[in-house]
């Protein structure tokens, strides 16, 4: 991190987070026992998801037995899933596993060295405060944040405890993008000129769970704490379940797709956050009741802030109605592409020495390259066997024992959440945003 948001960090107070989790008695510095070489790592579930259940789950398994490592526990406030969670495991897995109503229950219990947080996108951050300040080491989905407050108090949590903390952006654990991004930082791609990023779909059904919006009782499960420290508002099943389509519980396209794209350029550059951003977006296919857009199109201005005739832009699009394109992530240098979809790097635009040599210029052309095979990337979050999150998973078990920091850092996560929240009230708002990195905060210009 840069010395201000070091600053930031250390000198803030935890804001309104703060008080949400000093209601709960939760102390500053909360440490799990520390694990010896042959001790089983006790791990509980925070939240049964579809996630968790078709990947996730697959993930940890692979690893379980070659890294020791077990499932004891759920913690789920809507009873179906606590049962759904115990049934599920006893039969993929044959583990008994205790049933928490919440994660009060859940921190109340020994024995418990880590936890898996695959809940609603906009508790993703509180619930990894709580997990580390009751000394747990956390797996968390992401996005990591999806408000400025929330980023702050788990990465200030973080730091203060020094829990492991993996966020789930498992790109940093394919070997085709560890490859990527050892290329450029190496310098041969030269510098980046321009990035386009697409996510692209034709689902109807994107985000939608109808028949269990139709099932769901508000006495079987807890509003109060689903709600955690957004506005109390009256009980509502849609929001609940399908929550990725209503803000303020989820930001929609930024926090589902653009932060998993978007934490690549960060990760390449070794730079934190947009310069600025500017994005439009709006529902025009799906008029389903939903909130957030189902299309989006933004652009970020990266660079260093001390030099701005230096730097490089990246479009990013992303749409419900029509799947062509689908993901797609490429790089652009004055000397050619880096193509991440197909894992070529090309000379494919690149400066020829016709064009150069009008301007008494030398070409610069990419030699061709192949970067290490990697299964291209999916739409479907929920396919299992995702080789990316298994490698993902077994990285972040490694580092519970080596206390090494994770490929996807909390750290990681902060970067990307700003990104997100950058985009979304750009949108919101029509104006360009940009960062302060004094006071780490978006300022709407």
């Amino acid at each position: 991190m840069g010395n201000s948001r070091r600053n930031f960090i250390r000198q803030s107070a935890m804001a309104a987070a703060g008080t949400y989790l000093g209601a709960m008695g939760l102390s500053a510095k909360s440490y799990g026992r520390i694990l010896g070489a042959n001790d089983r790592v006790q791990v509980a579930i925070v939240g049964f998801s579809n996630r968790f259940k078709n990947s996730l789950f697959p993930a940890f398994m692979n690893h379980s037995k070659d890294l020791n490592f077990e499932f004891v526990g759920v913690s789920d406030i809507w009873n179906r899933r606590r049962d759904e969670a115990e049934a599920y495991l006893k039969e993929k897995s044959g583990a008994k596993i205790k049933k928490y109503r919440n994660n009060d229950e859940l921190y109340a219990q020994k024995g418990i060295d880590a936890v898996i947080i695959s809940t609603a996108d906009f508790q993703h951050a509180l619930m990894g405060v709580e997990a580390v300040r009751n000394g747990k080491d956390a797996y968390i989905e992401k996005p990591m944040a999806e408000t400025m407050e929330d980023a702050r108090a788990i990465l200030q949590a973080v730091e203060q405890t020094g829990k492991i903390v993996q966020i789930g952006s498992q790109r940093r654990s394919a070997p085709n993008y560890i490859a990527a991004n050892e290329y450029i930082r190496s310098g041969k791609f030269g510098d980046i000129k321009m990035v386009e990023m697409t996510w692209n779909v034709n689902q109807p059904g994107r985000w939608r769970l109808p028949k269990l919006v139709s099932e769901i009782r508000q006495e079987d499960t807890d509003w109060d704490r689903f709600l955690m420290n957004r506005p109390k508002v009256a009980w509502d099943p849609r929001k609940y379940l399908e929550y990725r389509l209503f803000w303020p519980y989820s930001s929609g396209i930024p926090g589902q797709w653009l932060s998993h794209q978007i934490d690549t350029v960060h990760w390449f550059t070794g730079l934190e956050h947009p310069r600025s951003v500017v994005a439009n977006g709006g529902i025009y296919m799906w008029n389903d009741g939903r909130e957030n857009a189902d299309t989006m199109t933004a652009v970020f201005d990266y660079g260093p802030n001390d030099d701005f005739s230096k730097g490089f832009q990246v479009s990013y699009s992303s749409r419900f109605s029509n799947s062509a394109g689908g993901v797609k992530e490429l790089y652009y240098s004055n000397g050619g592409m880096l193509n991440l979809d197909t894992n070529k790097i090309t000379s494919e635009g690149g400066l020829d020495e016709r064009m150069a040599g009008q301007m008494g210029m030398k070409q610069n052309l990419l030699d061709e390259y192949t970067l290490p095979n990697q299964a291209k990337v999916s739409t479907d979050a929920n396919t299992g066997g995702d080789p990316m999150t298994s490698l993902h998973m077994r990285n972040w078990m490694e580092c519970v024992r080596s206390r090494q920091t994770p490929n996807a850092s909390v750290h990681a996560g902060y970067n990307h959440s700003v990104a997100n929240i950058m985009t979304r009230i750009a949108m919101e708002t029509g104006k360009r945003i940009t960062f302060d990195d004094t006071k780490q905060d978006v300022i709407a210009s």
